[in-house]
């Protein structure tokens, strides 16, 4: 039940094209040259067509979407004096660049979240307007609450004020449509290991076309050695140093797989309704966002703090669960949880009869008090 933090279980191809890869005589390492398969190529057509991207070279793969972010948020041409525009509701992925940012004199404004974590298009685009920042990010869903935010929307208010628009699709590709070029997306992190059923050490990068960062990490490439800086052309222009392979052979897996086997999003609706039905009449507190949403829920148990809540939970009822703060400390106060919650996450795996498990799990805690 925390799928939002990494999937399980995987796809069973994942783990055997992980386990053939590092059995099988490697070729340009870098590269991804077993049986002179691009791995990293490959991979980058799948995510081009899951991201509605015309051009796969747009797409810098790296380790996770942390490293994406940085990338994008210290190789965008700052200076002192501007600003960026963030809200609430970002991870820690996003927020501690941006403190660093702030040190070298850029300046940050954040927009507030509803209290069901969502940040609203008409609040978005006035903070725009009001502080015209040069740059723009956006959490594409909270992994607090599961809210899902009208990116493409909030997209054409930060072109329209002049400034460029950055995604963090940690939480939702895989999960939700995602249409980057459409609307009009500058740049978009992800990662690997989320709803994508990946494995670890897998995510990236894409960037608009006409767009060029200042590489945040630099190294070997493999080609062109004679260059004192990296290669201009993407992807290469932002991917140093050796490539994680055998991860990359099973993203490459899990992609395939999930294009052969679609999720049904009814059936994830209907386990997400009996859940937060549940824990409702169990007398927890909940917040319910509007559609559209994650398999995502946040929540509290009267008497219990969460750490001593889910401490229970997995102990005493093998149930997996995340709490606290969520690495979103913004976004608390906003939603009314000061002290954080306890989270649970679905995937297209998660059965009934799993439910209702955690369910006679939070009954009793409910009715321990």
């Amino acid at each position: 039940m925390n799928n939002a933090a990494t999937s399980w279980p995987k796809p069973e191809e994942v783990g055997e094209a992980m386990a053939k890869a590092v059995r099988r005589l490697p070729g340009a390492a870098n590269r991804g040259g077993i049986e002179d398969v691009n791995v990293f190529d490959e991979a980058r057509r799948e995510l081009a067509s899951l991201m509605g991207v015309s051009c796969p070279e747009r797409i810098a793969l790296g380790c996770n979407s942390t490293w994406g972010l940085n990338e994008a948020l210290f190789g965008w041409p700052l200076q002192e004096g501007d600003t960026v525009l963030a809200t609430n509701a970002e991870h820690n992925s996003v927020l501690r660049p941006l403190y660093r940012l702030e040190q070298s004199g850029v300046r940050v404004v954040y927009v507030p979240a509803d209290e069901t974590g969502r940040i609203r298009p008409e609040r978005w685009k006035e903070t725009v307007q009001k502080y015209r920042p040069r740059l723009c990010v956006l959490n594409h869903a909270s992994n607090v609450t599961g809210a899902v935010n009208d990116a493409e929307a909030m997209c054409a208010s930060a072109h329209a004020y002049g400034a460029a628009f950055l995604l963090d699709m940690s939480q939702t590709l895989g999960c939700v449509p995602v249409r980057l070029e459409k609307w009009g997306v500058d740049m978009a992190a992800f990662t690997g290991h989320k709803y994508l059923l990946g494995p670890q050490g897998t995510g990236g990068l894409y960037v608009r076309q006409g767009i060029s960062l200042r590489p945040y990490m630099v190294g070997g490439t493999g080609i062109k050695s004679d260059l004192k800086e990296m290669p201009d052309e993407m992807p290469v222009h932002l991917e140093a140093g050796t490539g994680n392979e055998p991860s990359y052979h099973g993203l490459l897996a899990a992609l395939r797989w999930s294009r052969e086997h679609p999720a049904d999003r009814d059936i994830i609706s209907a386990r997400m309704r009996q859940l937060a039905d549940g824990l409702a009449g169990i007398g927890c507190q909940v917040i319910r966002p509007e559609e559209p949403c994650m398999p995502v829920l946040s929540f509290v148990i009267p008497g219990y703090t969460p750490e001593e809540a889910g401490d229970i939970l997995t102990d005493s009822y093998d149930i997996i669960c995340r709490t606290g703060l969520h690495c979103a400390p913004g976004l608390m106060k906003d939603i009314g949880m000061p002290q954080g919650t306890i989270r649970l996450s679905l995937s297209r795996f998660t059965s009934e009869k799993e439910i209702e498990t955690v369910l006679s799990a939070v009954r009793d805690l409910a009715e321990s008090v």
